[in-house]
């Protein structure tokens, strides 16, 4: 996730190394709240379920096995077509992408255990709650202009 450029004089000097740190060596490229893997294209559902290629099984967004679901090859082979032209599928391809987030959203402490592997339906997730907060925040800043200017 980029930094906004209001944050960056938060962050150390060397968060490119501590962020690698936390992803690669500490969470081993793997989502810390999900298990996605980074920098491979999986199959997903679209409401978090999604296809884990080394333990042939699908997930939930938390990481859970999903049992009810057959693979997605055998989605694909157990759907027929029409006059030759194949149905839509029911699954999607996304590229995991991890990023280091700051659990307490503090930019500023930047110790290990604030800091998390998540990939960007994790991290979103996560910071839902913080989103919302500046979406209103900037309303009401934009709002406040608008009453001393106008």
């Amino acid at each position: 996730m980029p930094i906004a450029r209001e944050h960056r004089w938060l962050y150390p000097i060397d968060w490119r190394e501590l962020s690698a740190l936390i992803r690669f060596d500490r969470a081993k490229g793997r989502c810390e709240h999900c298990g996605r893997p980074h920098g491979r294209e999986i199959v997903h559902l679209g409401d978090g379920t999604w296809w884990d290629d080394t333990r042939a099984r699908w997930r939930d967004g938390r990481g859970r096995g999903v049992r009810a679901l057959p693979s997605p090859t055998a989605m694909i082979h157990a759907q027929p077509g029409l006059a030759g032209i194949a149905p839509p599928l029911p699954f999607r391809r996304t590229r995991v992408i991890l990023a280091s987030a700051h659990l307490n959203h503090d930019p500023g402490d930047n110790r290990p255990r604030n800091l998390a592997a998540l990939c960007q339906s994790c991290h979103m997730r996560h910071d839902a709650g913080e989103h919302r907060r500046r979406r209103l925040r900037n309303r009401f800043r934009a709002s406040a202009i608008r009453d001393l200017f106008a």
